[in-house]
């Protein structure tokens, strides 16, 4: 398994080394407000299709990367990877997002598969080579995983739900069913991540999109405790490895999250209370974020004080500029120029 080593200023920033510039990436930098994604992804048929065939996976991540020059290129991939590799029913329906099988009681969480049938990921594999081929050295390549909490959110209600209520709800009354589902994704994600990394991965991000809905006692356990045992588990065998936690809507929660999971850098939402973050969290690892991706909708004025918001409050530390969450698709291509010129024009 491959050591890492930086030379990259993305990099930097999760090794401990602030950069006068922040470094710029964003999440769901490949996607539908691209037109260039928008003509392959309709070539491509399937949005599961578009995900497994190396060349057009491998083509959507550059694109971002030739448009923008980001710091970071994210493979592009889905979170619900890991239950189709475990032998789930995974569909896309246009319009209405994923569709799985529910395991919503006890007797159908003892049809679940222990082990993941890796094979059926050697095409994230196979892309993310390919990138490493293409990308400039200077930029980063992230691979990624969604945190057992939220994959097993879409698993338990089979789409998915405002407030996860069915998977919060089997969590409470059937815990060692749900904590079987937890386990069976800690130890597969685990196994992902590692193939990420020998694949040309420089960082590994772990999504946790439904962390906030979670009280502070199951919030330890389903979403920091699994988190935790990711990142052991990875840096098992690649002690040096670089990973960022993005626990979305944590709040207050995040200075625990931060201390027990052990990652390099933590992502933010647009909620996240500044003093909080700079001196509980920021004080320990890099921070992510954290602009609203409905500021970058606006553009304009509220754009420029929006991103002056978050240099000001967080680019005296190590910074790496994002958004609170991913990029809509009604977004336009201008206002992410706009946003990126004005970082990157950041005088600290």
């Amino acid at each position: 398994m491959p050591q890492i080593h930086s030379t990259k200023p993305f990099l930097d920033v999760l090794s401990g080394h602030r950069q006068p510039v922040p470094p710029i990436w964003m999440m769901r930098q490949a996607g539908r407000y691209l037109p260039e994604y928008r003509e392959l992804r309709a070539k491509a048929g399937g949005f599961l299709d578009l995900c497994f065939t190396p060349e057009y996976a491998a083509e959507v991540t550059l694109q971002p990367i030739r448009r923008f020059n980001f710091d970071a290129a994210i493979i592009f991939s889905d979170i619900l990877v890991i239950p189709y590799a475990l032998g789930r029913s995974v569909r896309f329906e246009a319009g209405e997002g994923p569709r799985l099988d529910p395991l919503d009681t006890p007797e159908k969480v003892k049809t679940l598969a222990s082990q993941a049938d890796f094979t059926k990921l050697e095409p994230v594999y196979e892309a993310l080579r390919r990138v490493r081929r293409e990308l400039n050295p200077d930029i980063a390549l992230i691979g990624f995983c969604g945190a057992p909490w939220t994959v097993a959110t879409y698993m338990v209600a089979g789409q998915g739900t405002p407030d996860q209520a069915p998977a919060r709800m089997m969590a409470y009354r059937h815990p060692e069913a749900f904590a079987r589902i937890i386990d069976v994704l800690v130890e597969n994600s685990i196994t992902y991540l590692l193939g990420q990394l020998k694949a040309g991965a420089d960082v590994l991000q772990i999504f946790d999109t439904w962390a906030g809905v979670l009280p502070p006692r199951e919030f330890e356990r389903w979403s920091i405790d699994a988190t935790r045992r990711i990142v052991e588990g990875v840096r098992k065998q690649v002690p040096d490895a670089r990973i960022i936690g993005f626990p979305r809507g944590a709040g207050a929660l995040l200075p625990a999250y931060v201390e027990a999971t052990g990652i390099n850098a933590v992502s933010i939402d647009w909620a996240a209370e500044p003093s909080l973050i700079r001196e509980r969290v920021q004080n320990r690892v890099a921070i992510q974020g954290n602009l609203d991706p409905l500021a970058l909708i606006a553009g304009g004025e509220a754009l420029d004080r929006a991103i002056d918001d978050v240099l000001a409050n967080y680019a005296s530390g190590r910074l790496i500029f994002n958004l609170g969450h991913g990029i809509q698709p009604e977004t336009p291509i201008a206002h992410v120029e706009q946003m990126i010129e004005r970082v990157r024009a950041y005088k600290g």
